[in-house]
């Protein structure tokens, strides 16, 4: 019998044949650990699945790929499903994925987690940028399913707790793949337009999966980059969503929503009857206060006779007037005797006084006073000065003073 000797195309193409022939590698699962997983501009993912003893080479094309939840990373334990064939071009086989779930848990758990700290990082959770909610708003906007149960159980709250405000909803749906873009549309539209001085977004309870719109990142960034203040009301008090990281305030529930964002109409008739007695209590002490102070004014002797306030002023005066006198009085006497006593000292200086006494005063031809024999010489003219009048004398000798012994 002949040996049949095979081309490297047809053995490749054989053992192809055979795997895919074969009904238990068509779909298997295989549990291993990611490792070199990249992501090609083309969308499809190439990885090695590995264990302590051996590897895998992966791929998972982009329309499988586009339907993850989450996003694989290297050292991640996982659980593939696919199947197994070869590439008959390379003759090497590989595992052919159709869908990736992390090892332990679900893989929109994972998601979340991942989303979670993205944002966060981000700074999309920072309590800095979240908006205090309106004390009183006057129009509410509620962005929800219009069949659902919370949307009956939002306004029926408003109703009874704050029939002031005026309520807006804007239907989307919450919960598949339309209700993220529905969403986001919405948040946008009553920013724009201003519907509303602040927003409820929520639904009911339900699994992960029926709340996962709410997880969704392009809802997340809207709520962040929303002027209106956002209150997140998704599911029961155990569920969390992004949203309620993300959102200026976060209800249990869409009842505890309502309640967050108006006041209840029967505390404030409270406070306003409250508020009303102690105005009234305020102004009655007030006039109490008052009515006292008038009458003791009116009781004072100026109320009683009008015109002994100005007898009171005028004697008053008369002491002001009397007490000036006497000062302005003082005063000028003790400036007369003070002009008395520096006109006595100026007349006892005065030059005239000491020629009353038999001096006399000699001035010399240029009027200068003489008082040296020195300042002269025989024969100058000289004025002589005397107590009553005066001469004009020739000098016809000069002498200095004898010393005495």
């Amino acid at each position: 019998m002949e040996q049949h000797i095979f081309s490297v195309t047809e053995l490749n193409q054989t053992i192809k044949d055979l795997l895919d022939a074969t009904p238990k590698l068509q779909n298997l699962y295989v549990r291993g650990e990611l490792s070199n997983y990249k992501v090609y501009p083309s969308g499809h993912h190439y990885f090695t699945l590995k264990d302590k003893e051996g590897a895998l080479r992966c791929v998972m094309f982009r329309g499988q790929a586009s339907k993850l939840r989450f996003r694989p990373d290297n050292g991640m334990k996982v659980i593939l499903q696919g199947r197994v064939t070869v590439f008959a071009r390379d003759g090497a086989y590989q595992l052919y994925c159709n869908a990736i779930t992390p090892e332990g848990t679900g893989d929109l758990a994972v998601a979340f987690e991942q989303l979670k700290a993205k944002l966060y990082t981000e700074g999309l959770f920072d309590p800095a940028h979240k908006k205090p909610l309106p004390r009183y708003p006057e129009k509410i906007a509620i962005i929800t399913s219009s069949a659902g149960a919370a949307v009956h159980d939002i306004i029926r709250i408003l109703n009874r707790r704050y029939p002031l405000a005026k309520v807006i909803l804007l239907p989307v749906r919450v919960q598949g793949a339309e209700a993220p873009p529905e969403i986001v549309g919405a948040i946008r539209y009553a920013n724009r337009w201003k519907i509303g001085d602040v927003i409820i977004t929520g639904r009911g309870g339900g699994s992960i999966e029926d709340l996962w719109a709410f997880n969704d990142e392009r809802v997340a960034r809207a709520i962040y980059e929303s002027e209106l203040p956002v209150i997140s009301a998704v599911g029961h008090e155990p569920d969390i969503t992004i949203a309620d990281f993300v959102a200026d305030a976060r209800a249990s529930t869409p009842s505890n929503a309502a309640e967050i964002a108006v006041p209840d109409q029967l505390e404030l008739q409270r406070w306003l009857r409250n508020s009303s007695i102690r105005i009234e209590q305020a102004q009655t002490a007030r006039l109490t206060a008052l009515r006292q102070h008038l009458n003791t004014l009116a009781s004072t002797r100026v109320m009683q006779n009008h015109l002994s306030y100005i007898q009171d002023k005028r004697m008053e005066l008369v002491h002001l007037q009397q007490r000036l006198l006497d000062l302005s009085s003082g005063q000028v006497s003790r400036k007369r005797a003070r002009f008395s006593t520096l006109a006595a000292a100026m007349d006892a200086m005065s030059p005239l006084k000491v020629l009353g006494r038999g001096y006399a005063m000699v001035q010399g031809p240029s009027g200068k006073i003489l008082r040296s024999y020195q300042d002269t010489a025989p024969g100058e003219q000289v004025s002589v000065t005397l107590g009553a009048g005066g001469l004009i004398a020739i000098v016809q000798q000069t002498y200095e003073k004898e010393k005495k012994q």
